[in-house]
């Protein structure tokens, strides 16, 4: 973004109104705005409240492809920066803005950063955001990976499964958990044993709403079911919120074929040759001749 000709006389003035302000957008769409002035500044539609949620560190930028980086200070609040919405994943992704404004001339400003929030670390009632520069992105794997296993996400632009199809997905109640990570039901008994496997669960209401876990095991039995996640739940889950389950994929071609009718949107390769193959060498009892393995072939004469 360019300069102003105000703005830049203002900065070549010797005496300045400077300050940061940021604007913070989760993926859920909720804003937030902040500014290390000691009043609130307001510019295109977005208040920037002052001595509240977060400050910066010295922004690093360079040319060509390097990433721009810099850290987020802030102090967790009700709100604004809440640790139950740390928790929960809200902020993971979001995305900043931050600009160098003339405060009592808002209209002058200068856009510095634009990119995403990147690992949050909390320290007793403060939080650490790694912000991250668009380019950022450009260090993500590209292109397809030659694999046997499927490398798509179930239910994801290439797979093209309908998680909400009947029989895939199953919505209820808690009836019992303990410590975050272990759910048991009475009577959830029509789907296979290990069905939910891979899949995942999704907290819909409840103080831990919005979480989701991947599941590690489902096992049915005369007793019930008891479905276990990976990782304990970040916030409290109690008898009687509702979670969403959604059936897993082990990446199998088969899996793909018989569980989800779905081959066609296959994307791993079942026949690539293995790592036992790669590595095989010849053996003695082996026919190492470099002939060929098919019956002997004899051309007709031409006499």
């Amino acid at each position: 973004m360019a300069i102003s000709a105000e703005f830049q006389a203002h900065l070549e003035s010797g005496s300045t109104t400077l300050c940061r302000c940021w604007q913070v957008v989760r993926r859920d769409g909720v804003r937030f705005g902040f500014t290390d002035h000691d009043e609130t500044v307001v510019f295109d539609g977005q208040v920037f409240l002052a001595s509240e949620g977060m400050s910066a560190r010295a922004l690093e930028q360079t040319t060509g492809l390097a990433v721009d980086n810099s850290e987020a200070l802030g102090v967790l609040s009700d709100v604004s920066v809440s640790e139950a919405d740390i928790l929960a994943g809200l902020f993971d992704g979001a995305s900043v803005l931050a600009w160098l404004v003339n405060w009592a001339e808002p209209g002058q400003r200068v856009l510095q950063f634009r990119g995403t929030m990147g690992e949050i670390q909390r320290s007793g009632a403060a939080f650490r955001a790694e912000l991250r520069g668009l380019t950022e992105a450009l260090n993500q794997p590209q292109g397809r990976v030659y694999q046997a296993p499927c490398a798509a996400v179930l239910g994801d632009g290439l797979c093209r499964f309908d998680l909400d199809t009947a029989g895939y997905v199953e919505t209820r109640a808690v009836e019992v958990v303990e410590k975050r990570k272990f759910f048991r039901f009475a009577a959830l008994d029509g789907f296979d044993d290990r069905w939910f496997e891979r899949g995942r669960l999704i907290v819909q209401t409840g103080a831990a709403k919005g979480i989701v876990a991947v599941i590690k095991n489902d096992r049915l039995s005369a007793k019930g079911r008891t479905i276990e996640v990976w990782e304990a739940l970040r916030l409290d889950i109690a008898p009687g919120d509702l979670i969403r389950l959604e059936a897993g994929c082990d990446k199998r071609v088969q899996t793909c074929r018989l569980k989800f009718n779905n081959v066609n949107n296959f994307r791993g390769f079942p026949s690539i040759p293995g790592e036992d193959w790669l590595m095989s060498y010849p053996r003695s009892n082996d026919d190492n001749s470099g002939g060929s393995l098919s019956p002997a072939f004899v051309l007709p004469s031409r006499a």
